[in-house]
């Protein structure tokens, strides 16, 4: 059987065999009255995902109808003939539950009704979420600025050295936006992975005032550098220094050095 049948007095024991997410969905089979009969399924066209079930409902007024799918998967009106009910058309109120397993078109009909258009398609598509990508290792393709387009206005300095060591600066703004705030360091490469522990550069002057003996670099913070490819990635932080917390930002590329390929 290429699908799971299942009669709507025992559909929980499918429902609990797949994924909690799946949704059923329902079909009224026929409807309006005897002198003015709705010969359709509604909906006709219906896109569901894997492990959802579809509970065709007969609302017909004395016409006999089915549902029937043109793979054999399923024939269904006085229960399912594949769980010993008889799928031969019914006019009875009937009501049967059908689980889907994979994904794929199915188009089924009402036999007595198929010439009068009574017929559906159902589109069981894979609804599982891609999984989110991978990080790649960090070579020395990644030197150069980058940025959140978002916020435009500051951002980083990347460069990668030897013995897999990365040079990485902060161009920002103090959390009470007064004055520019530059923090970073040279840190370690590991794989994937690039971790600083950034100091913050305070204390100096413009020249000629400029004091080396008043320059200082308390430690900020750290800063872990991840790319999902040459373009785009991110920078995760978390600070002592009060007011900057912790969070996270994401990178694009805005300049690459001459020379330099990537990966």
């Amino acid at each position: 059987m290429r699908y799971f049948v299942q009669v709507l007095g025992a559909s929980c024991l499918l429902f609990a065999a797949v994924s909690s997410r799946a949704e059923d969905h329902t079909v009224i089979v026929g409807g309006g009255t005897l002198s003015a009969p709705d010969i359709g399924f509604h909906p006709g066209n219906i896109t569901i995902n894997v492990g959802d079930t579809i509970t065709f409902q007969n609302h017909s007024a004395g016409l006999e109808h089915n549902v029937h799918a043109l793979d054999g998967s399923f024939r269904c009106a006085a229960g399912c003939d594949a769980t010993g009910g008889n799928g031969d058309p019914s006019s009875a109120a009937w009501s049967d539950t059908v689980t889907f397993d994979h994904a794929g078109d199915i188009a089924y009909q009402c036999d007595p009704h198929a010439a009068m258009g009574m017929r559906g398609v159902i589109h069981v598509v894979d609804g599982t979420p891609p999984p989110p990508p991978g990080n790649v290792p960090i070579t020395p393709g990644f030197t150069g600025a980058w940025y959140d387009p978002q916020q435009s206005g500051h951002g980083l300095f990347l460069e990668v050295l030897t013995e897999n060591r990365i040079l990485a600066w902060w161009f920002t703004f103090n959390p009470d936006g007064t004055q520019q705030s530059w923090f970073g360091n040279v840190g370690q490469i590991n794989g994937d992975t690039a971790t600083v522990a950034a100091v913050q550069t305070e204390g100096g002057r413009w020249i000629p005032n400029f004091d080396h003996d008043n320059v200082t670099q308390p430690p900020w913070g750290t800063l872990t550098f991840t790319f999902t490819d040459c373009n785009h990635g991110r920078v995760d932080f978390s600070s002592s220094v009060a007011g900057y917390g912790e969070g996270h930002m994401d990178l694009t590329r805005l300049t690459q050095p001459a020379g330099l390929a990537c990966p």
